[in-house]
């Protein structure tokens, strides 16, 4: 397998856009009309997030398999589609027939046996882990709506009870489907640390044009029955024994995550003693959408550890701290020695970390959640519902 003329291949097959996408699923649902109705009605969103999630997958192949973990984690999610083994090499199929028509000339036999190696080596991964899943899980898991409440005008809070037990960690995010919008399944990142009664609060903000997340923080009400996927990420996980002092930077609901670790990091002051110190920024474009001050606040003054920065981009009539999240935070310390952890919009986490890395502070320090289907060090992706409308799927092909 060249992995080198994989990526090659792969970046001559992105600038073709969006009919190479057009051309995969009619290959698809030309030749297996059956899988049609796995996915939404409308594919409008959804086209334009294959091709980047599984391409990126299968041309990072190499990175793939000193870490398995990512895309044992895919393979897992995937059971929530019912996606099973015989579905894989369908898909492979229409990949490689749509590699071979854009690639034109440069489609060789051994371009052809590489894309199949590496193709075959992911999804043998995926496919080993949902059949691990199977036994011990369920494809999906089913929550009710136990509480809604609106923070702003864009910003709406969900608190939900799962009817089984699920066990996540703090910092991961999952796949949520809504009733109103069968099929079309969004992350959103829990608020809080595992609870002994199943609950779990969900923050989510309103996307322009958005599918799912209009409907979830206004229409979705109390006794409504949500889907989840398998908890899915590692980027923003912490072991339990960390040790350093940690830089959080959230960007809109990319606070959720945030929230959960600070559970987490309390938990484990208030049970051994050991402080973590965390210093937070949340970032916002106005002042009502800094939609947590009050409880944040109220935690910063009581554990000597936390500290807390809200900030404003858009609005200069706000007391506080002013400008783009990620300059106010580069220009307010010398952040080298932590380790920064980013959730927020696309642009948002690419601003912060290039800030930072400009400041001074390692690209190892720097750490931040990608669903989107590549190496979680390749690109930036909020797990948090201020994108979740982008995030859509974590390929291969959802």
């Amino acid at each position: 397998m060249d992995v080198t003329v994989l990526k090659e291949s792969w970046l001559s097959v992105e600038k073709v856009g969006e009919e190479v996408v057009l051309y995969f699923y009619s290959h698809l649902f030309m030749a297996h009309p059956e899988i049609r109705e796995m996915f939404p009605v409308s594919m409008t969103t959804q086209r334009g997030k294959f091709f980047t999630a599984l391409g990126h997958i299968v041309s990072n192949v190499d990175r793939i398999a000193a870490d398995r973990t990512f895309v044992q984690q895919l393979g897992r999610d995937h059971r929530k589609f019912q996606v099973v083994a015989d579905h894989y090499p369908v898909v492979g199929a229409s990949l490689l027939a749509t590699l071979q028509y854009f690639l034109g000339a440069t489609w060789t036999d051994s371009l052809a046996a590489s894309w199949t190696e590496a193709y075959r080596a992911v999804t043998q991964i995926m496919m080993m882990a949902a059949e691990e899943n199977e036994q011990i899980a369920p494809a999906w898991w089913e929550a009710e709506v136990i509480a809604t409440e609106r923070r702003s005008i864009d910003v709406g809070l969900l608190r939900i009870r799962l009817t089984e037990p699920y066990a996540y960690t703090p910092g991961q995010s999952m796949a949520v489907e809504i009733p109103q919008r069968p099929r079309l399944w969004r992350y959103y990142t829990p608020a809080n640390a595992p609870r002994p009664d199943g609950t779990v609060d969900l923050h989510v903000q309103i996307v322009p044009g958005g599918q799912v997340s209009a409907t979830l923080a206004r229409t979705v009400a109390v006794g409504d029955t949500l889907r989840l996927g398998a908890p899915i990420g590692t980027a923003l996980i912490l072991p339990a024994d960390f040790r350093g002092e940690l830089l959080m930077v959230a960007g809109g609901t990319g606070l959720a995550p945030m929230t959960a670790l600070i559970e987490q990091l309390h938990e484990r002051w208030r049970t051994t003693g050991v402080a973590t110190n965390v210093h937070l920024f949340h970032g916002a474009r106005t002042q009502r959408n800094i939609y947590n001050h009050a409880l944040l606040s109220e935690l910063a003054g009581t554990r000597p550890w936390l500290r807390y920065t809200p900030v404003v981009s858009d609005d200069p009539t706000y007391p506080g701290m002013r400008g783009p999240v990620g300059t106010v935070v580069a220009q307010a310390y010398d952040w080298r020695g932590w380790t920064a952890l980013i959730c927020g919009s696309t642009a948002m986490v690419e601003h912060t970390a290039g800030e930072l890395r400009r400041a001074g502070l390692p690209a190892a320090a720097i750490r931040f959640e990608n669903l989107e289907g590549g190496h979680p060090e390749d690109t930036t992706l909020d797990t948090s519902a201020a994108s979740a409308e982008m995030a859509h799927e974590v390929a291969p092909w959802r």
